[in-house]
């Protein structure tokens, strides 16, 4: 059963929701039962899945089971030797580790688009485990119990598709008593937000996608791509809004304040702006641990003359680095470097701007930066949707529409 992609689906999460804000009235902690309601929703997600490969099958129950012992022993191995010394050679291992078998996957996807190998949400579930990795690394995380780490890693309002949390943040939520008031507000916020996430999602996204995208799909001429670049990033957004803000929503139900994932990313003023609002979980995951990282080494280590440089190496890694989360194929491998080019073309029109009085604060540059913004992240999502290769095919039917967001995107030949 895919994620909130049905009746049955809502009705399931309503029930096992019921619990939780019966303990969030009385002011008694939920995270038990927050562990409870992920391993259950894991049962119902992927108990009738299975995935395939060269003849052999096997259910993802016990892949997802073998997944988490493995994290697991990764992350309280790297904690046992973090505690004594610190092991660059345990924190490498363990960064293999978690990024193994979703490189697998991807390369399986590739090698045989046909298969079904992995399960929904292992993309996902390796940001989380990669930020108990670097947070034990960093000291930042000292103890780390089985049943937080299990909760964390399972939640099933965001294991499929996120948005993307941080383990002390989410722990901070389910272990620490919260009063009869903090929680009726943020079950009131998020009764607006799973509203909010049914009006995007199934209605608005639904009639772009019935009235707009599919009808354009199929054209071949410079106004039919135009129209389909639009109207897939018109559907784009309201379905991964809603999405979002539907998990968000039923988050706040059991006293989870997952962070929010947009806020009008369209409105930006440049492309720097729009990443700061657009899969906002996503972008503050990459720059925290890709792009300060390798700033902060290239800087140490004296790598460049300038220190304009080193942020456009960070760029083209961290973009890069994005596109091939999403697959190992070649338009989002050149999605990810179309927006470090973009990035680097900001930085350099910026530092133009500035030796210009007056020209960055007037109104008529903040229209070209939201017109220009627009016009280029509308182009790259032409991109990222894989119809310029629908294009290239030489029989003249219908392009196939690849209407899933990122979320679904990237978790392999299975949608």
């Amino acid at each position: 059963m895919l994620p909130y992609t049905g009746l049955a689906y809502f009705a399931l999460t309503l029930l096992l929701a019921i619990p939780a804000v019966l303990l969030g009235l009385r002011g008694r902690r939920i995270g038990p039962w927050v562990l409870v309601a992920s391993l259950a929703m894991l049962v119902i997600h992927v108990g009738d899945q299975r995935s395939a490969f060269d003849g052999a099958s096997v259910n993802d129950l016990w892949i997802v089971a073998g997944y988490v012992l493995l994290q697991w022993a990764a992350a309280r191995g790297l904690l046992h030797l973090r505690a004594r010394r610190a092991t660059p050679l345990g924190f490498s291992v363990a960064l293999v580790l978690a990024l193994a078998p979703l490189v697998v996957v991807k390369l399986m996807a590739v090698r045989d688009p046909a298969a079904g190998i992995g399960f929904l949400g292992i993309s996902y579930l390796t940001f989380r485990v990669l930020d108990v990795i670097v947070g034990i690394n960093d000291q930042l995380i000292t103890a780390l119990s089985a049943a937080g780490y299990l909760s964390y890693l399972l939640f099933f309002p965001t294991a499929s598709a996120g948005p993307i949390d941080r383990y002390r943040r989410f722990l901070g939520d389910v272990t620490a008593p919260r009063n009869r008031q903090e929680f009726v507000a943020g079950l009131d916020e998020g009764v607006a937000l799973i509203f909010r996430g049914l009006l995007y999602k199934f209605v608005l996204a639904a009639v772009i996608q019935a009235y707009w995208l599919e009808p354009v799909s199929g054209g071949r001429s410079l106004a039919s791509i135009v129209s389909y670049t639009y109207a897939y990033s018109a559907y784009l957004f309201l379905d991964f809004a809603g999405y979002s803000a539907l998990a968000i929503g039923v988050a706040r139900l059991f006293g989870v304040g997952v962070p929010a994932n947009f806020d009008r990313p369209f409105l930006a003023g440049n492309i720097v702006e729009f990443w700061n609002r657009w899969h906002i979980s996503l972008s503050t995951w990459f720059r925290d641990h890709i792009y300060m990282r390798v700033v902060l080494v290239a800087t140490r280590k004296k790598w460049f003359h300038s220190r304009y440089t080193a942020s456009y190496v960070g760029f083209i890694i961290t973009f890069v680095l994005m596109g091939l989360w999403h697959g190992f194929r070649w338009y989002f491998l050149l999605y990810g470097a179309y927006h470090a080019i973009l990035f680097i073309g900001h930085s350099l029109l910026s530092r133009w701007a500035r030796t210009r009085p007056g020209l960055q604060g007037s109104a008529g540059w903040r229209f070209l930066g939201r017109l220009a913004t627009v016009n280029a992240v509308c182009f790259g999502f032409l991109v990222f949707s894989g119809h310029l290769e629908n294009l290239r095919s030489v029989a003249p039917t219908a392009a196939r529409i690849d209407t899933h967001a990122p979320y679904l995107v990237q978790s392999g030949p299975r949608r």
